[in-house]
């Protein structure tokens, strides 16, 4: 077996991963808001994503891995949140989990900080 070189920890990368899914964020919720009614949960799904990202990025602890860990599990245990803009607050904390979880796999794995594209 072959041993993979553990990557570093750059906070810088993972600030600007955090940055360009805000800007994702709010161009998906645009798109949603002119959908109509049948959007209503993209845009939720948008706005969970843009709530985690902009308050992680302003965070400190994403100079080191340990500390983000630890800021995303404390998010996680929250019995509720709330932002501007959702439409139904059930779903909406339901998307706000489902990408905390994500990012928490992420942030273990220090995979995918790299990709910035808009869909991912």
């Amino acid at each position: 077996m072959v041993d993979k070189a553990e990557k570093t920890w750059d906070g810088a990368i993972v600030r600007t991963w955090l940055e360009s899914r805000v800007v994702a964020a709010r161009s998906d919720q645009v798109v949603a808001e002119r959908g109509g009614w049948d959007r209503q949960d993209d845009c939720d799904k948008a706005t969970a994503e843009e709530m985690v990202c902009t308050l992680m990025k302003a965070k400190p602890a994403t100079n080191a891995q340990a500390p983000f860990l630890d800021e995303l599990r404390t998010l996680l245990d929250r019995d509720e949140y709330i932002w501007r803009g959702v439409y139904n607050d059930t779903r909406f904390d339901r998307h706000v989990r489902t990408f905390v979880k994500k990012l928490i796999k992420m942030a273990k794995a220090n995979d995918g900080f790299a990709n910035t594209t808009h869909y991912q």
